[in-house]
Parts: C-alpha cells; sequence; structure tokens
C-alpha cells in the first residue's frame, strides 16, 4: 500500500459514481460534459500516476494500479459517450500520461487514444 492509497480509492469511487449517474445526451456531442470527464478525471488519475512516480519514488501496488486504471479508462469511455460513441477502453495510465506529455494536452491525449471525435 502506499502514500496516494486514499487519494485513488477516492479517484475510483468517483469515476464508479460517474457511470452510475451517466445520462447520454439527447444531441451529441457534449463536448463540454466530455470535456470535464478528461480535465477531472483523466486528469488527476494522470495526475496521481505522475506524482508517485517523480521525486520520491512510491511504488504503486498492482491494486493500486488497476483501480487507477480502471478509473482513467471509464472517464475515457464516458468521453466517448459524451459524443455517442461506445468504446471498450483498456489503457494503461503510463500510456495517457506519456501522451499528456508528448502532447501537451488532455483533450488531445483523449481523441488519439479513443479515435473520438473522428477528424
Amino acid at each position: 500500500m502506499s502514500d496516494y492509497r486514499d487519494r485513488i480509492d477516492a479517484l475510483a469511487e468517483r469515476a464508479r459514481g460517474d457511470r452510475r449517474a451517466f445520462d447520454p445526451p439527447a444531441d451529441p456531442p457534449d463536448e463540454e460534459r466530455a470535456l470535464r470527464y478528461l480535465r477531472d478525471g483523466v486528469g488527476d488519475a494522470v495526475s496521481v500516476y505522475v506524482e508517485a512516480r517523480t521525486g520520491e519514488f512510491a511504488p504503486l501496488d498492482v491494486e493500486e494500479m488497476d483501480r487507477l486504471e480502471r478509473a482513467a479508462n471509464d472517464w475515457l469511455e464516458l468521453y466517448a459517450r459524451c459524443y455517442g460513441r461506445n468504446i471498450d477502453a483498456e489503457f494503461t495510465v503510463r500510456e495517457v500520461a506519456e501522451l499528456v506529455v508528448d502532447t501537451y494536452d488532455i483533450a488531445d491525449t483523449a481523441r488519439l487514444l479513443t479515435g473520438v471525435p473522428e477528424r
């Protein structure tokens, strides 16, 4: 168990709550809500991952990584659903974090990973 357990648990619970509460937009896309899932969801998951991997390295255990990745993937799936698309996201937090670093943009990262919206 790492120092990040509580934050990861909170993110996982929030992602589950967002999934349960999700109501598809009547007229997709709902770009504002999609961006909110990225910034307030995926971005938070990436932030925890980066913090754990930099500075005073704090290894995350398998359960923590699984929960963090599930949360990030839940939000990426909700992002796609805001555009009327259903995807099965199975990305690692590392993949997402590396793309954020490469693109400097969470929305560009989501587009590259999910293919949503189509260009």
